[in-house]
């Protein structure tokens, strides 16, 4: 299985990019937004989603892990395939999601091509479900040390915390990331934001 390639982009389409890798072209699904990212001709790294059937092999390729495992975590969800997660991906960010499912603001979804109102409330529901798993493990830990006791479950800095967790990263990438503008009274979207950028340098 592929976890990454890394060669030069022979061709852009629509949710498709074809990487050169030493004279072999690799056709591989993604979003609009790590199309925006790729330019025709230059060299770039996607990370990898394979997957396996009797009749096919395909690659989904993301220019972040945040992408990625955003991807991996609309897979989860019944009823969500891998075109249907893509056009999540390509209407709204990996954060923005996260904050969609905090706020149970279903229309981040169904901005989506193809993604209608029952679908989208499954997502944030089984979703969300998962994120208060995640908040109430960092709440029972990190907060305490951070603030001398447990933070609330509606502390920006929780809920952003358990945002990143549910986008892939470890409890103490995204405890290390977040607490860095603890201090700065920032919204749940900002920290996001912020953190994110933080992980990435």
């Amino acid at each position: 299985m592929f976890y990454y390639l890394n060669g030069m982009v022979a061709l852009k389409a629509d949710s498709l990019a074809v990487i050169d890798i030493g004279g072999v072209g690799y056709a591989v699904h993604t979003s609009q937004n790590t199309l925006s990212e790729l330019t025709r001709g230059e060299t770039a790294l996607l990370y990898i989603h394979n997957v396996v059937r009797e009749d096919a092999f395909d690659l989904y390729g993301f220019f972040t892990l945040e992408e990625l495992s955003t991807f991996r975590m609309l897979l989860s969800i019944s009823g969500v395939g891998p075109k249907a997660a893509l056009s999540i991906l390509s209407a709204s960010s990996p954060s923005r999601i996260a904050l969609g499912i905090l706020s149970e603001d279903t229309s981040v979804f169904t901005i989506a091509p193809g993604i209608g109102k029952k679908i989208a409330q499954r997502i944030v529901l089984e979703l969300k479900d998962k994120l208060k798993k995640e908040q109430g493990a960092y709440g029972d830990t990190a907060a305490a040390s951070l603030s001398g006791g447990i933070l609330p479950k509606s502390d920006p800095v929780a809920e952003a915390v358990a945002a990143l967790m549910v986008l892939g990263y470890s409890r103490i990438q995204a405890v290390s990331a977040v607490t860095a503008f603890a201090a700065e009274d920032l919204r749940v979207e900002e920290l996001i934001t912020k953190a994110l950028k933080r992980i990435q340098e």
